[in-house]
């Protein structure tokens, strides 16, 4: 079925995710969700599944780790419904193309957040957290994809 065939339940169906995920980064990039705001909770949160009190010098490391790891998951996600949404909107392409449009994407989110994240009082631009956020979208698409070959190879096949 070529593309101007499909209706418009199909487009929202591929696209959905990417647009969710463009708005959940869109809502964590603002100064509420600095990390002079996310310290609190997260260390309560933190703590009640441990079982235990940690120093203030030790939290701020864990707090970085975790909001890090953050991140990378979650524009490993993003990655994965760029991947998604391009593998269905281009049925005949390579995986391979896929996956680098689905970088692309993730890596221009990742970019405009981090420009948007310049003019917030309370946050930091970072390229080392836009490598990051690309990291986390190559590792995560990697991952969809081995497991693909693994559990369904014939389907890889044609687009490979």
């Amino acid at each position: 079925m070529s593309s101007n065939q499909r209706g418009a339940r199909f487009w929202i169906s591929t696209w959905w995710p990417v647009v969710l995920g463009v708005a959940v980064i869109m809502m964590e990039s603002t100064e509420f969700m600095g990390s002079d705001h996310t310290s609190g909770p997260l260390r309560r949160i933190f703590e009640a599944l441990l079982g235990h009190h940690m120093s203030d010098a030790h939290w701020d490391l864990v707090h970085h780790y975790v909001r890090k790891s953050g991140h990378f998951l979650g524009y490993g996600f993003i990655g994965l419904a760029w991947l998604r949404a391009w593998w269905m909107t281009l049925p005949n392409s390579r995986i391979v193309s896929d996956m680098l449009l689905a970088l692309m994407g993730t890596a221009f989110i990742a970019s405009a957040d981090e420009f948007h994240q310049s003019f917030l009082w309370n946050r930091t631009a970072s390229p080392w957290d836009v490598l990051l956020d690309c990291c986390g979208s190559i590792v995560l698409q990697l991952l969809a994809y081995t497991i693909m070959r693994i559990a369904r190879p014939k389907r890889l096949r044609r687009a490979a």
